[in-house]
């Protein structure tokens, strides 16, 4: 179900003082998260969540994060960057190398935080750009098809990411003959599952195939890393993750395998830490009667890019309408030249009249970080509502200015007034 947790006055508030569209974020939301995702891991003696810069790349929100105890899982150059600015470092980064520049192994071992290889050969990498240090930790890939019951929730063959099991095993004996003295051990098999059941599935594999690269290795277990996948319920008709639950079915497999005394827990939830306490805040400019009913937004897909690129559903509601019948139809769109800019297709909403105020849900999440700059249409503002009862901007909105910085405008500068 959709974050209903804000009323509409706090929406109608931040559209007077900000001209939309924008995304505005709810620090009270996020600090709960956090407090409950530490919550349910309590009874691992070392847990700690890596929360994944991609999601959400805000240093106001990664402040927010920190001082709740998470560290950042970061995947290039510039997010290691921004988590440096913002004083994280050593055991508070995971850098999860993906196929990146091998000078960026060399910035993440200044950081001392944990590296997360992603394939055999970066084991050499490693060795060249930063060394190799006492822990290290793997991405781990089991192929086949990834089974909770009788439910398939894909083929990890078909991922890009991780070591095979035989790589993994010929990986950490080299690394143990390079000076490695203990692993860490990482896998990511599912997206935005809400299944209760995945984490701890994953966790007995995971738990099971350490203790076995443990044995034949000599190498000592540092940590398991769950990685992300505990999703978030973007239809108005699902059932949130009990992360409680979650935590406890972790506790049971963890305490059969390793006893009371085991390797340190790890998890990276971007989307399920700050995906609900998100939303695309947007008024509605256009309307439009063809073949269909549309509602033109002053939003687009640069702003939140997920329904255009592959038919994500993110839940509309209009401010001052919650309780009205849905006895309109709509595809609602925005000013891309491109046909798949729509947040919705044929969707039944109450009526949408031109300067109404729309809600699109649960953009706290690979929504602005997806933004770009098709058709010239610039990225929007965050805003941060505090957990005083003010509003923060902690991202203004881009400007021509910035859209054009990069270029050489010698020639038209004057003409373009910069």
């Amino acid at each position: 179900m959709p974050n209903f947790s804000l009323p509409d006055e706090v929406f109608q508030q931040a559209a007077a003082q900000f001209p939309t569209p924008f995304h505005l974020y709810h620090e009270e939301g996020i600090r709960t998260r956090a407090r409950t995702l530490n919550k349910a891991f309590s009874w691992c003696r070392d847990y700690q969540e890596y929360y994944a810069v991609k999601a959400l790349p805000n240093p106001s929100i990664l402040r927010i994060l920190k001082e709740e105890g998470c560290g950042v899982d970061c995947s290039s150059e510039t997010e290691l960057m921004l988590a440096e600015a913002l004083g994280f470092s050593g055991r508070d980064i995971m850098f999860s190398a993906n196929a990146m520049p091998n000078e960026e192994f060399d910035h993440a071992r200044r950081l001392n935080g944990f590296v997360n290889l992603d394939d055999i050969s970066h084991i050499d990498i490693l060795r060249e750009h930063g060394g190799i240090p006492e822990t290290v930790c793997c991405r781990y890939n089991p192929g086949g098809d990834f089974r909770i019951g009788t439910f398939v929730m894909g083929n990890p063959g078909e991922a890009k990411y991780g070591f095979t099991h035989d790589q993994l095993l010929e990986g950490l004996k080299k690394l143990r003959d390079l000076g490695a003295k203990r692993f860490g051990l990482h896998a990511f098999l599912s997206s935005n599952t809400i299944d209760n059941a995945y984490y701890p599935t994953l966790a007995g594999i995971l738990f099971r195939t350490a203790v076995e690269m443990a044995e034949k290795t000599g190498l000592e277990i540092a940590f398991v890393n769950l990685s992300g996948g505990i999703g978030i319920p973007y239809h108005p008709d699902q059932e949130a993750p009990d992360v409680l639950r979650i935590g406890e079915e972790v506790r049971k497999v963890y305490h059969d395998i390793f006893g009371d005394c085991g390797p340190a827990i790890k998890t990276e939830l971007g989307r399920w830490m700050t995906g609900p306490e998100g939303w695309l805040v947007t008024h509605a400019t256009h309307h439009k009667d063809t073949y269909r009913h549309y509602i033109g937004l002053d939003a687009c897909a640069a702003n939140l890019m997920r329904p255009a690129m592959y038919g994500a559903y993110h839940h509309i509601t209009v401010v001052g309408k919650r309780n009205a019948p849905l006895d309109h139809v709509y595809d609602v769109t925005g000013s891309l030249c491109e046909n798949n800019d729509k947040f919705a297709i044929e969707r039944p909403l109450p009526e949408i009249s031109e300067g109404d105020l729309v809600l699109i849900h649960d953009s706290g999440a690979h929504g602005y970080s997806m933004g770009y700059n098709y058709n010239g249409r610039l990225r929007s503002a965050e805003i941060l509502y505090q957990s005083d009862g003010t509003f923060r901007m902690i991202r203004r909105a881009e400007t021509p200015r910035d859209y054009f910085a990069t270029l050489d405008l010698d020639p038209c500068a004057s003409q373009l007034g910069l």
